[in-house]
């Protein structure tokens, strides 16, 4: 992708190499035709909100000073505060960043939640720093982006690379900066600092609900269903579990240390306190290594790429032989490889419908901090179950509609709602 006639790119992005923000935009462009008259607003969603630069400049335990780039950006607002994750990671840039903050925007009105898109990240590979350093950069970060989040503006949570302990220290250091404790602005805490129970594994979760539900759709039990796993964290170790409890064996998982194999189906509950123990599942004692080609080219009922984005492209869809794709990570599967899987007849389940368990269980928590009222954990899980499922059936029921992919269908829906609203809302001044 070099060019987008439709509109000017801001000045800031080299029109030549668009990243992960060009597959965005080439996923709004497909659903324009279906927007209507609100069409003359769909340049609101090729633009970002606000995005902010930082740097963030800390001691190291060494004494010498580092510097690192941190970004936030709010892709829109319409519909309320901007949600989204913070992740560290050695190769975030703002084009990955925007597009994450655009496809939380149309996830969190795909699952119709009052929020907005917004994302951050530091380009930074925490695996080189002590926790202390880690400390230093989340607090100077935060202080960096105090000015645009907030529990009513902004409400960030964890993503690749950060976790409850990040939220902890993101929350104490904007409360400090406001000299009153503010559990609300951020999501994914400990639940002894108003974290909400069930967070941890709701984005799993969610893709187990939706991997079910369309399972159900193409009339296949989950007992007994042939799964492959990409990315074994909290996402896939989550959906892994809960599929492996209901029956279905998990043939193949792949991380960032490998990929094991067993046709038989791995022992899901070993693995995971293999990776617990070793940090990967490369050497996991009931399965075999397999090589990342054979891994896509498995036939599965169910293939969940829980990793990073763009895993699923045009060099590999062909080989893609799975029944349904559910996209546990942020944008894993490109245009080009849609098309190819759509074309051979695969389920693609999208990630702004699949993985917005998270989300979900985010709102749930900021609800209950408003309100310092906090729910039981079957609650949580079972107001869960039924938002998935009922974001699942309106998204099916548009892509029967229009005839198109369940991805176009969830853009259809999320659109609509955002732009219903800025037209609405109207222009301010």
């Amino acid at each position: 992708m070099s060019e987008h006639p439709t509109h000017t790119l801001p000045s800031y992005l080299n029109s030549h190499e668009l990243g992960p923000w060009g597959v965005y935009l080439e996923q709004v462009e497909r659903v324009t035709p279906y927007l209507g008259k609100l069409s003359k607003w769909v340049e609101t969603l090729k633009r970002p909100k606000r995005s902010l630069i930082v740097d963030v400049p800390i001691e190291l335990d060494n004494g010498t000073i580092a510097h690192f780039e941190g970004y936030r950006v709010q892709h829109n607002t319409t519909r309320g505060p901007g949600k989204g994750g913070v992740r560290f990671h050695q190769d975030v840039t703002l084009s990955e960043v925007m597009a994450l903050a655009a496809w939380m925007s149309v996830k969190t009105a795909a699952v119709n939640l009052p929020f907005g898109g917004a994302k951050g990240g530091i380009r930074i590979d925490p695996r080189n720093h002590s926790r202390a350093e880690l400390e230093r950069i989340t607090r100077r970060y935060t202080s960096e982006i105090g000015v645009i989040i907030g529990p009513h503006k902004d409400i960030p949570a964890p993503d690749v690379n950060t976790n409850a302990q990040t939220m902890a220290w993101m929350m104490d250091t904007y409360s400090m900066n406001e000299g009153a404790t503010t559990t609300g602005v951020v999501t994914g805490k400990p639940v002894s600092l108003g974290g909400s129970l069930g967070r941890v594994e709701a984005t799993g979760r969610g893709v187990y609900v939706v991997g079910c539900e369309a399972a159900r759709d193409k009339g296949i039990s989950i007992q007994g269903a042939r799964i492959a796993i990409q990315g074994f964290g909290n996402v896939g170790g989550t959906a892994a579990r809960l599929f492996y409890e209901a029956g279905a064996k998990i043939i193949a998982v792949q991380d960032h240390t490998g990929c094991v194999h067993n046709a038989n189906g791995l022992e899901v509950l070993s693995l995971l306190k293999h990776v617990e123990e070793h940090g990967g599942v490369a050497g996991c004692s009931d399965a075999e290594p397999m090589s990342s080609d054979d891994f896509w080219a498995l036939e599965t009922e169910l293939l969940i790429p829980a990793a990073l984005e763009s895993q699923i492209h045009e060099g590999n869809a062909n080989s893609v032989r799975a029944k349904i794709v559910i996209e546990g990570a942020n944008g894993p599967t490109t245009p080009e490889a849609d098309d190819i899987l759509t074309a051979n007849g695969t389920l693609i389940v999208p990630d702004v419908l699949a993985n917005a368990g998270g989300v979900t269980v985010s709102y749930f928590e900021w609800v209950q901090d408003f309100s310092s009222y906090y729910w039981t954990e079957p609650e949580i899980n079972h107001r869960l179950e039924a938002m998935m499922r009922a974001a699942y059936t309106s998204v099916s029921a548009v892509a029967q509609e229009h005839k198109v992919t369940q991805r176009t269908a969830a853009f259809i829906t999320a659109c609509t709602r955002i732009l219903e609203s800025r037209e609405v809302r109207g222009l301010y001044p």
